[in-house]
């Protein structure tokens, strides 16, 4: 009979983990001894001909390493010859260092690093030093110069005092070597912060690297160095933002999205929705070279933690979907490099060769005026972005010529081919991206950002339904865009239905929530007695009247634009890759501005407006 195996008995001990290599600590690492290959030329080839003198006297020796048996030996081997003939004594003291070190050339060497005083030759300034490296290592970063002149000053006023035995005062160069001498990372823990000394001194582990396409996917926002022209006035509007992602695998560009508005929920999830869907370049009015083949469900989305991915929106949308959010521990960009790396490539190779491109650091600008001389409207850019990533990285080899992205990713296709959507699933895809809110449904529909929503089919749905407590709260997705109509998700039909705004002036058509809340806030000046959708009609046409008239003044007038007032107007027309590309207003949608809206308005008009979460 099998005996009984008890996995609770205290007398087994549990085998200990080991602990992966690259974690182990110094103090607990296995250390390997120097070779003589750490020593220089010098000492290296002394150390080999000692140990051919020694290889030789022992050939020649049968009796003890004596001054009777060694003299004679030396006296043969070096007679005629220019070399120093070594003492006896010193000959066997090699030996015996050779043979303690278990027959180690190394241990032949001269260890002349170890040689010169290893204490300090000045005592008494201990604490003298000690206050002065306490001024040192301060977050105001004090030079050593500072340091070692607090220091000669306290121990000249203690001297003042001392008639006899007065405290010496080391040079300079001894104080700085005292500075040196401590562990860097304490150093840099005080003087820059533990969050740079980690930066600077922890392990930088590597990344597994993905098996196949889109198994590891990174995402990102940057403001791009460049300064772009209004495609119809052709004013400066200045720096877009793109959200780019990349597939670590191929190192394919997926999708982008390029906007003025800044970094948010919108963007990330218009850029993964490009990303996902095959990309159709026949709307562009350029003609490349190549296709565009890079789409499908990624497996892992690597984000960082800015708010926008954090957002309930994204995580819902992509669980649905079955994308895995990887998020990056807190102010660590470097756990997500690729996406970094190709900014990098973007500014270096792209950018440079283009009119308007601003400078990062404001010392390199020099003469170079960028809104004088951006030149490039926003869709010319828009459509040279294609061409530079669907003809030229693409199909370039990388700065180490290991891939090339559109080969790698054809042999990533071939061996795992990505999941694709249908028809049914895109239009469920694009679905969950959009904002998910929760409204009461009433028997007048759903109000949503001070806007009425009903139609025939959603009272029809108030009919056959009764609705409690619990159900009247229903879910509505909203495309941040287009607040012309909203989705409402009905339980008992397991379904959305689109139910359109109740806006009889056509105010909301292609109306963002951006822009709705722009409105709103200058209706607050115009009619504040009432929020009908007749006053938002007037407060839009005004806000595009006062536009247009800014635009034609600084036409006629030919004076510089101020990059900040401009860009306010861009986001207020979306200005975007999957938006328009001009903010200049028709004279049909204006109307003429009334007396008492007051310029602060238009100038700070989206101080308290942030992108839509």
């Amino acid at each position: 009979m099998t005996d009984f195996f008890n996995e609770f008995d205290g007398s087994l001990t549990p085998l200990k983990p080991q602990t992966p290599k690259q974690y182990v600590k110094l103090d607990d690492a296995n250390l390997i001894k120097r070779d003589l290959d750490t020593f220089p030329d010098t000492f290296k080839n002394q150390a080999l001909q000692r140990y051919k003198l020694i290889s030789s006297i022992d050939k020649k020796l049968s009796r003890g390493w004596t001054q009777r048996n060694l003299d004679p030996i030396l006296d043969e081997l070096f007679k005629g010859c220019e070399e120093i003939r070594p003492n006896w004594r010193t000959v066997a003291r090699w030996r015996k260092k050779y043979i303690e070190s278990n027959g180690d050339i190394a241990s032949l060497a001269d260890k002349n690093h170890k040689m010169g005083n290893r204490s300090n030759r000045i005592e008494g300034d201990d604490k003298f030093f000690d206050k002065a490296l306490e001024r040192f290592l301060d977050a105001k970063r004090p030079t050593v110069a500072t340091a070692y002149q607090y220091y000669k000053d306290l121990i000249v006023i203690e001297n003042e005092s001392i008639v006899e035995g007065k405290i010496p005062i080391i040079s300079y160069n001894a104080f700085n070597k005292r500075i040196k001498a401590i562990p860097p990372y304490a150093v840099a823990v005080a003087r820059h912060g533990k969050f740079k000394a980690d930066q600077w001194f922890a392990y930088c582990a590597a990344h597994v690297p993905p098996t196949r396409i889109l198994e590891r996917v990174e995402i990102d926002h940057t403001p791009l160095d460049l300064i772009l022209l209004d495609d119809e006035l052709l004013i400066p509007i200045g720096r877009p933002y793109l959200t780019l992602l990349i597939d670590v695998f191929s190192g394919c560009v997926l999708g982008f999205h390029l906007s003025y508005k800044s970094p948010s929920y919108v963007s990330a999830a218009k850029a993964i929705t490009h990303a996902i869907k095959p990309k159709s370049l026949d709307a562009l009015n350029i003609e490349l070279q190549n296709d565009w083949p890079c789409f499908g469900k990624f497996e892992n989305l690597v984000v960082d933690n800015g708010a926008e991915f954090w957002s309930k929106n994204l995580e819902h949308a992509c669980q649905s979907a079955g994308v895995n959010i990887q998020y990056n521990p807190v102010r660590k960009p470097w756990l997500k490099p690729f996406i970094e790396r190709f900014f990098g490539v973007i500014n270096e190779y792209f950018l440079p060769e283009l009119p308007g491109k601003t400078f990062s650091n404001i010392l390199e600008k020099e003469e170079y005026k960028p809104e004088k001389d951006a030149i490039m409207r926003f869709s010319t850019f828009v459509e040279e972005f294609h061409r530079w990533i669907v003809d030229v990285y693409h199909q370039d080899s990388n700065s180490r010529e290991t891939r090339i992205p559109i080969k790698r990713w054809q042999q990533g296709f071939d061996a795992y081919p990505p999941l694709t959507m249908s028809e049914e699933e895109e239009a469920r895809f694009d679905m969950l991206m959009r904002i998910s809110d929760s409204r009461t449904l009433t028997r007048n529909g759903i109000k949503y950002q001070e806007l009425m929503y009903d139609s025939t089919a959603l009272a029809d749905y108030r009919k056959h339904y009764p609705q409690t407590k619990e159900t009247i709260k229903k879910l509505i997705k909203v495309d941040p865009d287009d607040i012309s109509k909203i989705y409402v998700y009905l339980e008992e039909l397991e379904s959305y239905l689109e139910v359109p705004c109740t806006d009889p002036t056509g105010y909301t058509d292609g109306l963002s929530i951006y822009e709705h809340k722009t409105i709103k806030k200058i209706n607050r000046e115009i009619i504040r007695e009432s929020k009908d959708s007749l006053g938002l009609a007037k407060a839009r046409m005004a806000i595009h009247e006062r536009v247009r008239q800014e635009q034609e003044a600084f036409i006629e007038s030919k004076t510089k634009a101020k990059i900040t007032t401009v860009k306010k107007q861009a986001q207020i027309a979306d200005v975007s890759n999957t938006g328009t590309g001009t903010i200049k207003v028709s004279e049909e949608s204006a109307a003429p501005v009334q007396k008492n809206i007051s310029n602060d308005i238009f100038d700070d008009w989206d101080d308290d407006l942030e992108a839509f979460e």
